[in-house]
């Protein structure tokens, strides 16, 4: 296929796509005052949560891929381009200090680069072969899960980096924003939560990117809950590497225990800083050796571990 022809696909395929369409009832948008514009971008906002609802059960058997990949060592994998591929690697970066997991557990991988992430690459979105060789690189396996994000759901960056997960056997799953789509059509789990036309025709920034962030957020947070990575709402696992964090630890401390400051400083000096040990060594009357090794024995549960003390 020459260039011009391939131009033409694209051209016919953006057409059709709902997150390429304008909205007919916001044609005088830039006619309307400040405060007009908010109430409408925050009118359509509203709209985003329910188009997620919509996708719940989709997102449910996406945890429980991502959950089986990290019970078998493997790893959860984004892959997108512009601002899907960002959501991504942001995503990625903020689960080692949120719950203390080695940086290669959840990796961001983004079309053009790390470069990508500050300022964009122009047709970096329509290799295929650079996704799959992306893949490569990160020695994707059968223990893998990976996440394409794509709002149109056709980026070829993306399709090329999940058609090569497939062939190497891991677990695909494709975050978009049209259905049918090209990338459902290759992925084993298609999450398409339909938020409609942007605002801003073709600006997927827009209610696409907010609703790939609300996805992302429920597909790490409930696969580190299902892992033992926190108690009840709090997040035990927090890595305290700053002085905000440690602060945040020894707050976590207190609530899950109802133990004075003191003894919850104390405590964590003796667990290093962990707050899931030390809370537990609270609650047990465990050495922090000892408590450490009851965790490992409830694959890291806090709440599995007091319950088989109890019993």
């Amino acid at each position: 296929m020459s260039l011009h022809e391939h131009s033409e696909e694209q051209t016919k395929h953006l057409q059709h796509l709902t997150t390429e369409s304008s909205n007919p009832s916001l044609i005088d948008l830039d006619a309307k005052s400040i405060l007009e514009r908010l109430e409408i971008m925050n009118s359509e906002d509203v709209k985003v949560a329910l188009a997620i609802k919509a996708e719940l059960p989709h997102i449910a058997e996406a945890v429980k891929s991502i959950v089986s990949s990290f019970r078998c060592g493997g790893r959860l994998i984004y892959i997108g381009a512009g601002s899907s591929g960002r959501l991504g690697v942001l995503d990625a970066a903020e689960c080692p200090p949120t719950f203390s997991t080695p940086p290669e557990m959840v990796i961001g991988i983004l079309a053009g680069g790390p470069a990508a992430m500050f300022e964009a690459v122009e047709g970096a979105e329509d290799d295929p072969i650079a996704g799959a060789a992306a893949v490569d690189s990160a020695a994707v396996g059968t223990n893998d899960t990976v996440v394409g994000i794509s709002a149109s759901g056709q980026a070829p960056f993306v399709l090329g980096a999940l058609m090569r997960a497939n062939a190497l056997g891991a677990a695909t799953i494709a975050l978009t924003n049209n259905r049918p789509s090209k990338l459902e059509a290759v992925a084993g789990i298609t999450i398409a939560p339909i938020v409609g036309p942007e605002v801003i025709a073709g600006s997927t920034r827009m209610k696409s990117g907010t609703s790939q962030k609300m996805v992302l957020n429920m597909l790490t947070t409930n696969a580190m809950i299902e892992i033992g990575k926190t108690y009840g709402t709090l997040m035990v696992d927090v890595k305290t590497s700053n002085s905000k964090l440690r602060v945040r630890g020894l707050r976590i401390v207190i609530e899950a225990t109802g133990a004075e400051r003191q003894q919850a400083q104390h405590a964590l000096q003796d667990c290093e800083g962990n707050a899931k040990l030390a809370i537990l060594t609270i609650k047990t009357g465990l050495s922090p050796a000892d408590a450490k090794g009851l965790l490992a024995e409830n694959s890291g549960s806090l709440r599995k571990a007091l319950q088989s003390k109890i019993n």
